[in-house]
């Protein structure tokens, strides 16, 4: 299924105030990949898919001539009002308005799930990193949210969570290029059922791509946290977290 581009771009810049009080995934993602990149040095980065900017400001601060780029103006809004990079540019990372070769770094921290084809989005960041240069991204694999999943099951027979690729899909999408990677278990913890949909939200991920849910009743909401699968009176939420770091040949 296509995915609908300005729908997702809208779910998230919907999110763009608050998306930094609810971005604790997103830190999380962005820890690992930076410890699967080991001690490197990038003269220009392009933050893919960057959000309100946090990692902009990092590569910023080591001194990284940086690009910030995202789908939403709202996200870049937010980025440009942090003075996260040097340049900001709204585009879609399976087309990148960027010259061949620019960059030696292709950042992008769960971006590439929005994809409607991961190895042309992956292929793209390829694309504008100088040889020698590295591509480093993550993305969710099959598996993640099933707290979600076994919750809204107990409601009705509908998908409330959009379906991720399985890894060995990921790795057979990139086929051909030098790839490292990995996958990591993160698990969220929450006070209660609103809170765990208050963070999907928060963070723009509630754009589903077969079409929108319909509201979440107080009743439902009830249903929900009922029939969520609880540990010690909290609320989890389970992440397959997928990385991949590529060096441009």
């Amino acid at each position: 299924m296509a995915v609908n581009k300005q729908a997702v771009a809208a779910a998230f810049g919907r999110a763009a105030q608050s998306y930094a009080r609810h971005d604790e995934l997103q830190r999380l993602s962005a820890d690992c990949l930076l410890a699967q990149l080991g001690d490197i040095n990038p003269a220009r980065v392009i933050d893919a898919g960057c959000g309100p900017g946090a990692m902009s400001c990092y590569w910023r601060a080591q001194g990284c001539d940086v690009t910030a780029l995202d789908l939403s103006p709202a996200m870049l809004a937010e980025a440009r009002q942090q003075q996260s990079a040097a340049r900001y540019v709204t585009g879609d990372i399976e087309a990148l308005p960027l010259a061949d070769a620019t960059f030696s770094l292709a950042w992008s921290n769960l971006a590439v799930q929005w994809c409607d084809d991961l190895r042309q989005a992956v292929g793209e960041l390829r694309r504008v990193t100088e040889p020698g240069g590295h591509i480093a991204f993550t993305t969710l694999a099959d598996g993640s949210l099933p707290e979600l999943n076994q919750a809204w099951r107990a409601l009705d027979s509908l998908s409330h969570a959009n379906r991720f690729l399985p890894a060995a899909e990921i790795e057979q999408a990139l086929n051909g290029w030098p790839l490292r990677c990995g996958i990591d278990t993160v698990t969220l913890w929450f006070a209660d059922a609103a809170s765990a949909l208050r963070s999907l939200k928060g963070i723009g991920a509630t754009h589903m791509h077969a079409g929108r849910q319909h509201g979440l009743t107080r009743g439902k909401l009830q249903r929900l946290q009922e029939a969520w699968p609880q540990q010690q009176g909290k609320f989890p939420l389970t992440y397959q977290l997928f990385w991949g770091v590529i060096t441009r040949d």
